[in-house]
């Protein structure tokens, strides 16, 4: 596929999340759609899903290979996925993450930012920071 061809698809990927196009998202995925790739600020389409809950299509991103602890760039969309999702509250998000393999310990800005259950607990989402919680005493049993 060339250049041209997958910008397009990673455009039109965007535009879909922000529409909460569930449907569109998984035909441009089949499509070819990199769901890994970046906008021009460095956001990623997981982050975008993430941070504004959309559990389902954060769940078809990581079936096509999003990896869950991708830090994002760019002003206002910066972070992890597991952290803009902690951030809002968006539990179902947050659970989702997990069961892919996010990392409930990992701090953002490269190490020395929050985790993502200090976003849940600051931003009062006591549900959310339960869960996260939960996570973190798991993986630190490992």
């Amino acid at each position: 596929m060339n250049h041209r061809r997958r910008k397009k698809l990673a455009l039109r990927l965007f535009t879909a999340i922000l529409h909460d196009d569930i449907s569109r998202v998984a035909a441009l995925l089949r499509s070819g759609a990199d769901p890994e790739r970046g906008d021009r600020d460095g956001a990623t389409p997981l982050y975008l899903a993430s941070v504004h809950g959309q559990a389902a299509i954060a769940r078809l991103l990581l079936a096509a290979g999003a990896r869950p602890d991708t830090e994002s760039g760019g002003l206002g969309s910066e972070g992890t996925p597991l952290c803009a999702a902690a951030c809002w509250g968006h539990t179902e998000t947050v659970r989702e993450l997990l069961a892919h393999g996010a990392d409930p310990r990992l701090r953002e800005d490269d190490g020395s930012g929050r985790t993502a259950l200090e976003w849940a607990r600051d931003c009062g989402h006591p549900e959310t920071a339960a869960v996260l919680s939960a996570a973190e005493a798991t993986a630190a049993d490992l």
